[in-house]
Order: C-alpha cells, then structure tokens, then sequence
C-alpha cells in the first residue's frame, strides 16, 4: 500500500512533455513533506514514495528516506534516476530500505533520448539502471511514447534486455503541461501509437522470453491494444492508494480525473479497467479511433476485501476524528456492527471508479456475503444488505465521503421480489417464457400449470440448462435455442404473456431477442423484465480466495438496469405499464412490465 508525495517540481532535466512544466518553480519546503510522510505511517501505508520534478535534487533527500524507514516503511522514488548513478547516492538509499524505483528511458539511443529530456544524460541514466538491476527492487522503465520516439521503439526494447530485473512500460503522453503546450507537435494519434507500442512489446516478449524483462503499457485505451489487456499498468497495479501535491493539506485517493469514457465506451467489456481517453486528446480528436469489445460476458459483482479493524469510540465516527481526505468513496468501505468497524477494499478492475461510486452510493448495492460459499446462490439467505448509516445524513462531509455501512436486518431480497410472484401468480392464458434455465419462478408456475391456467413454453439455448430442468420437473415445453432463432420450433404460435425472469442480462442482444419475440404476443399481451443490477459483496481475504479457486463462470454480457431495458421496449412498440427501480433502499432486483398497445 503506497503513498505517492510530491517533494516539488524542480528538475535537472526539460523533458519536452513533462506535466509540471508549468510550475518548476515551486519547491515543497522539508517540514511539509516530513508531515505528509508521517501521515502515511499514521494511515498505514506500507512505503512512501517521493516524486516530483525531481526528488534526488534535493538535499534532504536521504534524511527522507532515513525518516521512511525509522517509521517501518519501505521507500521508493519516481526519478529520472540520473542521481543514481552515483553509488554514494544509492548505497544509503538501499540501507533506508528503498525498494521501489519508476525511472525515465525514453529510447533505446542517445539521441532519442535526449531530444526528449532536453539534457545530457543519457549515459548517466544507463548506469543508474546498471546499479539498479539486481538490486532486489521493484523497478520499472518508464518510456513517454511521444512522435519523437514512437517510430524507435524496439531500440529501447533492445536496450534493455539488459535489465533483466525491469519492468518496461510504454505510457501514453497526457495532453498537459509540456505535452499540452507542444500537443500538436508532440503526442502522436493513438491508432499510430498503439500499433507501435503492440509491436514493441509483442518484440519484448520474443527476446526476452522468460527471462525478463517484462512489457507493459498504460494511459492507452484498452481496446486499441487487443489481447494485451494482462500487460495494462498503472498507480493502482503498482499498490499506490494515495497521492498528495505540494501545497495540498492531506494525502487523497489516486483517481482517474483527468480522462473521461465516452458514450460509445458504456457497452464495452473492457470499459472497467480501461483508462479511457485523456480529456483533452478527446476534447482534440473526438472518439472515433476507438474500438469499443462489446462481444462478450462480463462480472456482474465485485469484492470489498476485509483489511482490519477501525480503532472507535462508541457514537464516534472514525473517519472524522482521522479524516475523511484520503479514503477512496469508491473503493474503501467502512463497515460498523455492534461497536466495531471494519475497513475494506475493492481492488479488482472490472468496474470504474465511477460504476463503483455508482453502485455505492447512488444504486446503494452494497452486501455482506454472510455464506461460505464460493458464490452466493440464495440471495435471502447469503446476503446481508449494507447501508449508509443514518449518522451520515446532514454531516457535513456526507457528498464527499466514502461514508459508514451498516447492515439492514431485513429480507429485501424476498421482500422485493414479491411483486414479481404477484404478477406471475396472476397469468392466465398462453406465455413464453425466454431464459428459463434456471427456473426461479417454477414455485409458482408449476400450480398454474397443472391447473390449466397457464400453458407455458419456455426458451433456453444452454442445453445443460435444459436437462436440469427436464430431470427435476415433467410440465411444459422447453426449447433449447435462443429467442432471435426460435421461430423454427415455436412455429405459428402466439402467447398471452412473454417472461423474461432474470434473463436480461444474459441476453447477448437484448434488441434482437425483443424484435424475434414482441411480434409473437397476441394485442393486449404482457411482457414481464426482471434482472439485476450490479453489486459489491463485503468479503474476508478467505472468501475472496475460496471464490477464485471455484473461478465460477461469468454469464452476463450487460448489467443494465430498467431504464436501459425500458428503451428496449419502447423501442419495440410497447407501452410501459410498470417501472421499479433499484435504490439504495431496495434490493438489486428491478422489474420492468409492458404491454402491447393497438395494432
């Protein structure tokens, strides 16, 4: 768990795109980054790591680092290690427990490189990383991939086959400070630049093999770089938590700010852990190189994982006696019960920061998984609903904090699902029932079934499915295909009613199976939409670990909720009759009902 301190921004190099280009004149004075280093400590991180400008230009660095390690931390440094040649400067940092060090090569020649950094260092930088290699550190070579050096990529792959302990990053130039003022000149379209950057580390593993190093990218959109999706690195891969400027009071949550999803990114597989498009980039260049991966299933869940215990007062909030700046609202979740709080954290990267705040604190989807389980399967019995505590309401942090759960001793699950049993109880006639599979309703089916109300005939295009239905009940019909091919085997038939009950979101075109189906029910019929938005489960590091052993299959390809699906309908001519949307003060059930107008 790492702190990221900015020391200033001074810097014995011009580097053409550096960010803080701009303000190279500010400098944190000691007494102010010796504070925000014991804040670290205090907050629990693991290592500081300073940065800047250039954190080795200082003076007090060593006494820095010597303060780290005194507080039971490792330290590292974000630098153009040039300092680091020098072994009077490294061997002390070593004994003050460095252990991590992001360091600038920017080309696999001198000339590249120092066109880049506008100085004369290529031969110092070079043995900065022959001093760092096999030091046991965790050492990573930053490349800016800018117009100067796209075209000389796999020179710097070359290059660094010797250092073998590295990790090579190539990292998209960010429109800003240098980058932004030299934008038209200096950052390459990204179409160019992820072609290159692709064949750089498709040549870095060839050579490298096993044997080190490794290649990575980051700040690129995920989906101009198929198939490299494991090689995506970023603050959050290396374990950075927080980060604090000069001049800012306390240590914040590392975000995403400074880029943006755009519209044609909402459907994306990959839109949770992709970095999106620098805003300005977009703001330039629009969203049309993208290439958004909408084929394919995605998670529907996420784990908050179990850290610790919170030290607290009775009717204390410990957030505000220890202050709520550097908790993430997304990704940090405080929990109390019965005079205890425990912290956890989300880590994963199959949600964004803003789907993750999203289902928090807005659709309120947060449970504690209270089964043993790999995967919870009976709601009622497996969850525990998890709320914003009532202290929250009308304190003055409450927008910006990630706030205090507590659990709700009540069945939502059961609770908000009887509508749809109301409904279904109520059918009478012919239906159709798309997704059947799993057969959740089947308790109440099955009664109106053998009393002739309803004749039911169902769709399901898993054929596993469907022999797990035909083993454990002997009443209706089910077809194993897919709503959009159905047309074979339902023939000239019409329903009075069509049940799609929790098979929304497993629909690979929802659009589709509406267009093959709507045009079936007979004027007046009913369509009935129940799914599932996304949720976070509470877990111990032992149920997170029990659930990646089972590795259970990801079946959804969306997690829309009932206004997505609402469109859906209207789109195909129905008329809406009943809405019910997930908030923080139900379960992640929704339920959208439709019927057909006049035709």
């Amino acid at each position: 768990m790492k702190a990221l301190i900015k020391v200033g921004y001074a810097c014995n190099e011009n580097c053409t795109f550096c960010h803080t280009q701009d303000v190279r004149h500010i400098q944190g004075d000691a007494a102010e980054i010796e504070r925000k280093i014991d804040r670290a400590a205090a907050l629990g991180h693991s290592m500081v790591v300073l940065s800047g400008g250039e954190p080795t230009i200082r003076p007090e660095l060593q006494r820095w680092a010597a303060r780290v390690a005194r507080a039971g931390l490792d330290f590292g440094l974000v630098t153009n290690g040039l300092m680091l040649a020098y072994p009077h400067v490294l061997d002390p940092l070593l004994s003050s427990r460095l252990r991590y060090v992001n360091m600038s090569l920017h080309g696999g020649e001198a000339k590249i490189h120092e066109r880049m950094v506008r100085a004369d260092s290529w031969e110092a930088a070079n043995a900065a990383l022959d001093n760092l290699n096999g030091r046991g550190l965790q050492l990573t070579i930053n490349c800016v991939v800018t117009q100067h050096n796209v075209e000389h990529l796999d020179a710097l792959v070359d290059r660094s086959l010797r250092w073998p302990d590295a990790v090579v990053k190539f990292s998209a130039c960010e429109p800003k400070g240098g980058g932004l003022h030299l934008m038209g000149s200096l950052v390459p379209r990204l179409r160019s630049a992820t072609q290159r950057v692709a064949a750089a580390i498709s040549r870095g593993r060839a050579l490298a093999g096993d044997r080190g190093p490794r290649f990575v990218h980051g700040g690129f959109p995920l989906c101009m770089l198929p198939g490299l999706d494991d090689a995506y690195d970023d603050l959050r891969t290396h374990g950075f938590r927080t980060m604090v400027e000069i001049g800012e009071p306390d240590l914040l949550p590392i975000d995403d700010a400074n880029t943006i999803k755009p519209e044609v990114c909402e459907d994306c597989r990959l839109a949770g852990a992709c970095p999106g498009l620098f805003a300005e980039y977009h703001r330039r260049f629009g969203a049309e190189e993208l290439q958004p991966v909408t084929h394919g299933t995605r998670g529907n869940a996420f784990d908050w994982v179990f850290e610790g215990r919170v030290p607290a007062e009775e009717d204390t909030c410990p957030l505000l006696v220890d202050g709520v700046a550097p908790w993430d609202r997304a990704r940090d979740l405080f929990v109390r019960h019965r005079g205890k709080v425990g912290r956890y954290r989300a880590e994963g990267r199959d949600f964004s920061d803003a789907q993750l705040t999203r289902i928090k604190h807005t659709t309120g989807q947060v449970y504690l998984d209270a089964s043993r389980k790999p995967a919870p399967d009976d709601f009622p019995r497996d969850l525990v609903k998890l709320t914003r505590s009532e202290a929250c309401r009308g304190c003055s942090e409450e927008l910006g904090c990630t706030g205090m759960f507590e659990p709700v001793m009540e069945d939502l699950f059961s609770r908000d699902d009887a509508r749809v049993r109301e409904i279904v109880a109520g059918l009478t006639g012919d239906v159709l029932d798309v997704g059947c599979g799993d057969g959740p309703y089947d308790d109440v089916l099955a009664p109106a079934v053998s009393a002739g109300a309803i004749r039911w005939v169902g769709l399901e295009p898993n054929a596993a499915a469907v022999a797990r239905l035909a083993q454990r009940r002997s009443w209706g019909q089910v077809h194993a295909v897919t709503a959009e091919d159905s047309d074979a085997v339902l023939a000239e038939m019409r329903f009075d009613h069509i049940l799609m009950l929790r098979s929304w979101n497993h629909l690979s075109d929802p659009g589709a199976a509406i267009a093959a189906v709507v045009p079936r029910l007979r004027d007046g019929g009913t369509l009935l939409v129940v799914d599932n938005v996304a949720f976070g489960l509470a877990r111990t590091p032992a149920q997170r670990a029990r659930n990646r052993r089972a590795r259970p299959p990801l079946e959804h390809w969306r997690n829309d909720d009932a206004a997505a699906a609402e469109r859906c309908l209207l789109s195909a001519g129905l008329v809406v009759i009943e809405r019910r949307e997930v908030t923080p003060e139900t379960a992640n059930q929704w339920l959208v009902h439709a019927r057909v107008g006049c035709r």
